[in-house]
């Protein structure tokens, strides 16, 4: 039986995206959401899921809707 799963690349490239998008380094924004670099690298590979927490605080540093984030992450789930 499959169960249904997030795939944390897809959610990975999603935060990337949004984040070369501003032009922002990883160094930049992990010290604006108040997450280590590493842990965001870890995110972005695709190795790592962030919480909702993180994610909100991905976001705010980002100066997007978390909710924009999560429909980048749907559109790419259903292609």
């Amino acid at each position: 039986m499959n169960e249904p799963m997030l795939d944390p690349i897809i959610v990975g490239e999603v935060i990337a995206q949004f984040r070369n998008d501003k032009s922002i380094s990883q160094e930049v924004l992990s010290g604006l959401a108040n997450i280590g670099r590493t842990h965001l690298s870890a995110i972005e590979r695709g190795q790592r899921k962030p919480t909702l927490e993180t994610l909100y605080r991905i976001s705010l540093a980002l100066n997007v809707r978390m909710s924009d984030i999560i429909k980048e992450i749907e559109k790419r789930i259903q292609v």
